[in-house]
């Protein structure tokens, strides 16, 4: 309630209301000094014209707390406003009313109508050609028989009461089909919602020129069931995930954003993928065995070693499968393995996985030259047949219009010349220096200059204060190691790769340089203890070998549930 005061002695009393135009609220205020309104109109209206409004004036105040009567003029034009407002309300209250009143009506009407249908009771006729139970990529040799199609809502139309569209998803493929009449007539028809599992029974035939969906055909609907009906209203998939929703909504909710178009396509192509590396390596002649993925040995160093208890004995999730693959070379000779790795680095980057598809090999009797070729061989080669798989290419080229292939040979750089472009082209530190030789190139400018270069690169002779203590050194320059790593536009490093220390006396000297104990390696060093060989290897991320292939902006979306710093569910 607003304040009550007296007026003076010849008057009677009058509901008083303040008003500060700067820090009062029409929404909140309730006409006291300490919860003035906002505008004069505002005290009118809740008040009535009777109301004597005290406005904030600080500086020619009649009254101690800072409030003067209301003028004349401002009086008169606030009754006009609060008259306007009120005018306003009404017509929204009857407006609002109204269109209750048509709400109740349109709710009365469907639940008839969902009474009345729940009445229609669909029957298969006996008298058609019994269906053939087929999956969705078989539609187009199955034109023009009674088949039967069992899968998820992915898209629904209706068309007026006697026709719906449905684009069936069954994983394998998209089909539209068409129910008319009695068949959209049901129940489950009039309350079908996307996701919902159904079984349709029908003709698949071509479409007539002009119109278009799926395969160039529909089917033609006699006969169908529900399976299972998926929610509507508030829990509707299209109101649970959106193209706008937070990353960390669709991470929770992976299970729902797999059957988005986007996603499901990632994964078809990964398929195709891991096929492509496997066709590869067995076409060259290379075994595929499947290495331990619980480890006592680091790869790649201490600190980024996911530890676990195993059997009251210290373990560690595999960086690297290397190791396990060298000790293969003398009884299956080349080798390589599709397996996961573990890698425990907090980076928060679009290219970072804590788990990842790690596709790794090994050969012996190489050269380092070898080893670069071989690199180039299989990315290309991979990449030709996942190409050649037109549902996969169709894919890749929908969501990467632009993609090109590879040309060969790819570029060779030295790592001390990629020190010098990065200088020659101003590409600097954060703290505005430029790299130096020793030092290692982050991801940044690595990608940086990469993405200038515009071709794959093969990176090549690292320092071997840089990296990995069982990289070869290189003949011409001991300081420098016969390693590379394929750096590709939109995506940088892909593989990581080098020939591997053969003399036993040299890998010792690595271990005592690195601080590692030999004795958990002794199978990795009898390796040149019993016959040793030149040899070398490489890894390559997968998930990163896709988001370059599909331009995804991060390996996050390449793989199906993805893990990475704060995220190991669901």
């Amino acid at each position: 309630m607003a304040d009550t005061l007296p007026v003076d002695s010849l008057s009677i009393a009058a509901v008083v209301a303040h008003v500060d135009e700067i820090n009062g609220s029409d929404e909140t205020g309730n006409g006291s000094v300490e919860s003035p309104y906002q505008s004069p109109s505002k005290a009118i209206q809740a008040h009535g014209e009777t109301v004597k409004i005290l406005v904030w004036k600080a500086a020619a105040a009649e009254d101690p707390a800072g409030y003067s009567p209301i003028s004349g003029a401002a009086l008169k034009k606030a009754v006009k406003k609060a008259a306007e407002a009120d005018k306003k309300a009404k017509k929204q209250a009857d407006q609002a009313a109204e269109q209750a009143a048509k709400d109740k009506a349109a709710a009365d009407d469907r639940e008839r109508v969902l009474e009345a249908a729940k009445k229609i009771v669909l029957k298969e006729d006996p008298s058609l050609p019994p269906a053939t139970k087929i999956k969705i990529r078989n539609g187009v040799e199955n034109r023009g028989k009674r088949v039967k199609v069992s899968g998820w809502v992915h898209r629904l139309r209706v068309q007026g009461k006697s026709m719906a569209f449905i684009i069936l998803r069954d994983g394998s493929g998209f089909l539209q089909c068409v129910l008319t009449d009695t068949l959209c007539q049901t129940y489950d028809a009039l309350t079908l919602n996307l996701e919902s599992t159904v079984t349709i029974y029908g003709v698949i035939n071509e479409l007539p020129a002009g119109k278009t969906a799926p395969d160039n055909h529909e089917l033609t609907v006699d006969y169908w069931e529900c399976i299972g009906k998926a929610p509507g209203g508030d829990d509707a998939i299209s109101n649970k995930v959106t193209e706008a929703s937070d990353p960390a909504v669709k991470y929770d909710l992976r299970h729902l954003v797999l059957r988005e178009e986007k996603a499901s396509g990632i994964l078809k192509v990964r398929s195709q993928v891991m096929k492509a590396f496997r066709d590869h390596f067995d076409n060259r002649g290379f075994c595929e065995v499947t290495p331990p993925a619980m480890v006592q040995t680091s790869v790649e160093g201490g600190s980024t070693l996911f530890e676990l208890n195993y059997y009251n004995e210290k373990a560690y999730l595999t960086q690297s499968s290397q190791l396990y693959l060298e000790t293969c070379l003398p009884s299956l000779g080349d080798v390589y393995c599709l397996a996961e790795s573990f890698r425990a680095e907090k980076s928060h980057t679009r290219r970072h996985l804590s788990e990842y598809t790690h596709c790794e090999a090994e050969m012996a009797f190489i050269t380092f030259d070898d080893l670069l070729v071989q690199l180039e061989d299989m990315v290309c080669d991979v990449i030709d047949r996942v190409l050649a798989h037109k549902p996969s290419a169709d894919i890749v080229y929908k969501l990467n219009p632009d993609f090109k292939k590879p040309e060969r040979p790819f570029m060779r750089m030295d790592y001390t010349a990629a020190i010098k472009y990065l200088e020659d082209n101003n590409i600097k530190k954060e703290d505005g220096t430029f790299y130096k030789v020793g030092e290692d190139i982050p991801e940044a400018p690595e990608r940086a200059m990469t993405d200038k270069i515009n071709r794959p690169i093969f990176l090549c002779r690292f320092p071997a204060e840089i990296k990995a203590f069982y990289m070869k050194r290189c003949p011409e320059n001991r300081d420098l190691t016969e390693s590379v790593d394929v750096l590709m536009p939109g995506v940088g490093e892909i593989v990581g790769g080098s020939m591997r220390i053969s003399d036993l006396e040299e890998l010792m000297a690595a271990y005592k340089r690195e601080g590692l104990d030999p004795s958990p390696y002794y199978w990795f060093t009898e390796q040149r203890k019993y016959g040793t060989s030149e040899h070398g290897g490489f890894g390559l991320g997968v998930e990163r070998f896709i988001a370059w292939l599909l331009n995804l902006h991060t390996v996050r979306d390449a793989c199906l549930y993805p893990r990475f710093t704060g995220r190991a569910f669901p």
